[in-house]
């Protein structure tokens, strides 16, 4: 009995966590249980200072219900987004706001024997510079690139391990904090999915653009993951004859026309031609997301050749998204991600493709939109992995209730 009411709680700490707000009967209906019960849970919640009431909620004729949400500041979770090139860091409270500011890291992941320990000596000191005892973190969830297995906790492409310990292992010894990892482009779509675009949608495409082309596929309302779980490998469909090698060894891969990293080479390569553009003498600085900005930037101001560099780009993503959905039909298609900051620059190009390239019926009923979540999706979908997966210990660490001892499923 003991159990079953802790699972009550967790159910209705997520469900407040992914709603926001949520009154006793719709509660109820969420968790499959009866109003009762569901209030006695709830006050059981309000006693541990857990969850507050927010006042009523507008009416509908009748009495009007009182609404529901979580303490913010109770739990913290420590959020890690990792690219190919940047990692960022950040800690989320229970409604999802950023608290203190977000850490950026330089650090190349490829080839890079230390990349795993420069990640734990920087979130440690991260955590000691918030000030925030660490018994108030409910995990770390983690977002990165690269094949991985999330219930070994192993990522095939980068952060190897020694004697074939886990991530997730290497990282909670160190920290002593719970830990989950998770694909970064599935992350961003389990993003979309709980707090996004795609919340209420059957099936959606969520597409990843940045250093690579990444792909979230939420198929009847839930994350698909494929047989081995690395199913979205958008980047590597191989489309091109252009003799360019792929970050996977093979050639003429979505990728090699499409990623950020492509747009910056190709605005040098064109500069170095001779091409008239409005970029500062200064580029490249050598700096990723500063050169990508830079380029967003000129193509917001007209730059023609800065436009170009999007319109070639987004046209190729477009190709891509017209095999998705001839097999897919999918009836949405999210531009998610660092691409995501050049908006609506993304979709004329994108729809020039499907035009040509997609059979109208099957295209006329998908809607193309540029995520509203952005860059932070991968932040917000780190923090939502461990909402989504940990038990949350919800008794406070008040003096007040330091002798109730609540049992939690692990």
């Amino acid at each position: 009995m003991i159990a079953k009411k802790a699972n009550y709680h967790q159910q209705i700490i997520k469900h407040l966590y992914f709603a926001g707000s949520l009154s006793c009967a719709e509660l109820s209906i969420l968790i499959k249980k009866s109003v009762p019960l569901t209030a006695k849970v709830l006050n059981e919640l309000m006693e541990s200072d857990f969850v507050l009431e927010t006042g009523l909620a507008e009416s509908t004729g009748g009495r009007r219900a009182q609404k529901y949400e979580l303490n913010a500041g109770q739990v913290y979770i420590i959020a890690v987004a990792m690219d190919q090139l940047i990692t960022r860091v950040a800690i989320l409270d229970m409604h999802h706001n950023f608290v203190g500011d977000v850490k950026k890291i330089e650090l190349k992941l490829a080839n890079n024997p230390n990349a795993l320990t420069e990640i734990i000596s920087n979130i440690q000191g991260f955590i000691k510079a918030s000030g925030i005892s660490k018994e108030k973190f409910a995990g770390i969830g983690i977002s990165m690139p690269g094949f991985i297995d999330v219930k070994k906790g192993i990522n095939y492409s980068f952060l190897k391990t020694l004697h074939g310990e886990s991530i997730n292992a290497c990282i909670e010894n160190a920290l002593k904090i719970p830990v989950l990892i998770d694909n970064d482009s599935s992350i961003i779509a389990l993003t979309e999915l709980k707090m996004g675009r795609a919340r209420g949608k059957k099936n959606a495409m969520v597409i990843n653009v940045g250093w690579g082309v990444g792909l979230g596929m939420i198929l009847n309302a839930e994350l698909y993951r494929g047989q081995n779980g690395f199913a979205g490998e958008f980047s590597h469909i191989p489309m091109f004859n252009n003799n360019k090698l792929c970050s996977c060894g093979k050639t003429g891969c979505l990728e090699t026309e499409t990623s950020l990293q492509v747009l910056i080479e190709k605005a040098k390569e064109g500069l170095k031609g001779g091409r008239l553009s409005g970029l500062a003498k200064d580029f490249p600085t050598g700096h990723y997301e500063t050169d990508y900005e830079m380029i967003i930037d000129a193509a917001l101001k007209g730059d023609q050749f800065a436009v170009e560099l999007f319109s070639d780009a987004g046209y190729n993503i477009g190709r891509g998204i017209a095999i998705l959905i001839h097999l897919l039909n999918p009836e949405i298609v999210i531009l998610s991600g660092l691409g995501a900051f050049a908006g609506k620059m993304w979709e004329a190009p994108i729809q020039q493709a499907l035009n040509k390239h997609c059979i109208p019926r099957l295209a006329e009923n998908t809607v193309i939109e540029v995520s509203k979540l952005g860059y932070n999706a991968a932040l917000y979908g780190a923090a939502a992995l461990v909402m989504e997966n940990k038990t949350i210990d919800y008794h406070p660490h008040s003096e007040k209730h330091k002798q109730k001892k609540i049992l939690l499923i692990k």
